[in-house]
């Protein structure tokens, strides 16, 4: 019977960023208003992940008019469009209960140096990320800087 249950589970699953706590996150989920149905953005801290499989969640958090403001929102949730990631952070622990009790420098969480944002940060396995490599030089830095070296370069 599990295995039924498992298999039902695991179609339910989505495609999502590789993300852990301590990461600042845009979580784009959507509003209904009455008839109306908008995208809101909700940008924090991951302070948890908690669960595994479709039941799997995270709760972000953020200051607001200087009160603290957390959600928790499902994963695999159909509601939320996307989330990306906005910059990795550097914690030493994998709940952060800690950041209630702070308000402004204190509660700021250190970047970790070897994560640059980019199209190839979804990729990256989990608690790993993954080198984006620069952009291959313009034609006209291979040209010569000054107008002297360039007729030097012509004179030989």
């Amino acid at each position: 019977m599990s295995a039924i249950i498992e298999s039902f589970e695991r179609a339910q699953l989505r495609e999502h960023p590789v993300f852990d706590p301590g990461d600042r996150v845009r979580v784009h989920f959507q509003v209904i208003e009455g008839t109306r149905r908008r995208t809101q953005v909700f940008e924090g801290i991951v302070i948890k992940r908690q669960g595994s499989g479709a039941r799997e969640t995270f709760t972000v958090r953020k200051q607001s008019f200087g009160v603290g403001v957390e959600r928790t929102f499902p994963v695999h949730s159909p509601k939320i469009e996307r989330v990306e990631v906005a910059a990795r952070g550097q914690v030493r622990r994998a709940k952060l209960y800690y950041l209630r009790g702070r308000v402004g420098r204190r509660a700021r969480v250190r970047e970790r140096q070897d994560y640059r944002p980019g199209p190839a940060s979804s990729a990256a396995p989990r608690g790993q990320a993954q080198a984006v490599d620069d952009p291959a030089p313009t034609a006209g830095a291979e040209e010569a800087a000054t107008p002297a070296e360039a007729g030097e370069e012509a004179g030989s």
